[in-house]
């Protein structure tokens, strides 16, 4: 495997963390309630981490959801979304993680503020990418990555598919993303299948929670 490949754990809380870096994770997404897909987590838990990661010269992206289920937001969550990217610039971490949709496309509205209020860290636009229509995809590429988002974080068709199957959309989206941000596959891979996932689709990152032996 490729020395620079970066492996993305997706950690929730504090757990596993130390160990996921120690077993070669080189990135992590940090959660919490793994159970509905992710929310954000504390400011203890986010301080602490970064913390952990940094030793270890590890980049931490912080995920801003304030609840499970869909992901259009109200004012209310918006601003609750706002404050939670302001706590993670103060606290350190190198990035955030948020998804915003408003009537089956990307809410430019949500997304654009809260990419300008990241003032400059790291910005993955998370799985809500995966509830588009594979046509807005592309068109979702074109704008996210003219907002500067670093990546898209996609498992690259329905959850009940293996990501095996999801390789022929998830090259196309690779392809049509042409490096101007990175499609970051995810969802059912593993330290057994990641080699066969970046060699199948050309990429040098992956995510999962089960991305490295612990």
């Amino acid at each position: 495997m490729a020395i620079n490949v970066i492996k993305e754990f997706c950690a929730e809380n504090l757990t596993n963390i130390s160990a996921a870096i120690k077993a070669g994770a080189k990135r992590i997404e940090l959660c919490d309630n793994l159970a509905v897909g992710g929310t954000t987590p504390s400011y203890g838990v986010i301080k602490k981490a970064v913390e952990i990661g940094h030793n270890d010269g590890v980049k931490v992206m912080t995920m801003i959801r304030p609840r499970g289920g869909n992901f259009e937001y109200s004012n209310v969550e918006a601003e609750m979304m706002a404050n939670d990217i302001q706590m993670c610039l103060q606290l350190g971490s190198d990035g955030v993680v948020f998804g915003c949709l408003k009537n089956g496309w990307i809410d430019e509205e949500l997304t654009s503020d809260l990419i300008v209020k990241s003032e400059g860290m790291e910005i993955t636009f998370h799985r809500a990418f995966d509830e588009l229509s594979e046509e807005d995809q592309f068109r979702a590429i074109d704008w996210l990555a003219e907002k500067k988002v670093s990546r898209i974080l996609t498992h690259g068709g329905p959850p009940e598919q293996t990501i095996e199957e999801n390789f022929p959309h998830l090259k196309r989206l690779i392809e049509y993303a042409a490096n101007r941000l990175i499609i970051l596959p995810g969802a059912g891979i593993n330290y057994q299948n990641l080699e066969g996932v970046l060699d199948a689709l050309q990429v040098k990152e992956a995510h999962g929670t089960k991305i490295v032996k612990l």
